[in-house]
């Protein structure tokens, strides 16, 4: 981890990269803060070679990435792979920058790249991307698991409604699938409405099982992801597999942070 960036080799060529899914923009600037090229490339792996062609004319370097770990993260991964130097720049960061640079905010791929690159020279503390480990792991499970719990939840509250209307004042307000399924197999209705809200209660039954399943099956694999990361957070009363996974997911290696109180922050 780099966290006093401007500290680096005073001679080194700082390309800012403006990423986005179908092209990079890239503007490459002298200690001088002169730009001293500009390129486009697709984000495909032949752009990413053109890119690395392009910038081998420069042995000292360093890249300045905006949102590495997000939308620029494809790229700093494989930067990264091949030994680079990355700082990931915060987006806010960088259209500052280029809002108090030329007066008028014009966002350009180009001006942004720009930015980017400028943003290393900053006062601003930054850190150095870092290769992906088992925090992003954890991570993605954990995220994946959150999507399937709001998907389940979306699809109890539509079953909820329904058989409020299928058959009211028996629907408690901690609905499950299987307590859904109970109150289903009471109701007879008549109507075409009514049978065709029973059939897509019946539907969403289903689907809520199946969501439940997934749930069960992720939620095992980040006991395991959890185990496997030897923490000692589950040692604190209160933190399951589940919210030490979401933890670690997010602050990765805590050693990133200088004090407790920028952890806090």
């Amino acid at each position: 981890m780099v966290q006093q960036h401007h500290e680096a080799e005073e001679s080194a060529v700082t390309i800012g990269i403006d990423p986005h899914k179908g092209s990079h923009t890239a503007a490459a600037l002298d200690p001088q803060q002169r730009v001293i090229g500009r390129i486009r490339v697709s984000a495909s792996p032949a752009g990413y070679r053109e890119l690395r062609r392009w910038a081998a004319g420069w042995s000292v370097r360093r890249w300045a990435v905006e949102n590495a770990a997000g939308l620029g993260r494809p790229l700093s991964q494989r930067l990264l792979g091949d030994g680079e130097l990355v700082i990931d720049v915060p987006p806010k960061l960088s259209a500052r920058i280029r809002v108090l640079s030329n007066g008028h905010g014009r966002k350009t791929d180009a001006a942004d790249a720009v930015s980017t690159a400028l943003a290393v020279y900053g006062s601003a503390e930054l850190h150095a991307a870092t290769i992906e480990d088992h925090a992003t792991t954890l991570r993605l499970l954990s995220d994946r698991r959150d999507d399937l719990v709001a998907r389940r939840t979306q699809v109890l509250n539509r079953l909820h409604a329904l058989l409020a209307n299928l058959v009211p004042g028996t629907v408690t307000a901690h609905l499950s699938a299987d307590s859904a399924a109970v109150l289903l197999r009471r109701c007879r209705p008549a109507a075409d409405a009514q049978r065709t809200r029973r059939a897509l209660a019946g539907d969403l039954v289903r689907e809520a099982r199946r969501l439940d399943a997934e749930v069960a099956a992720l939620e095992s694999r980040i006991a395991e992801a959890v185990t496997e990361s030897r923490t000692t957070l589950t040692a604190l009363f209160g933190i399951g597999p589940i919210l030490a996974a979401k933890i670690l997911g997010r602050v990765g290696d805590v050693r990133r942070f200088s004090s407790a109180a920028r952890f806090a922050s």
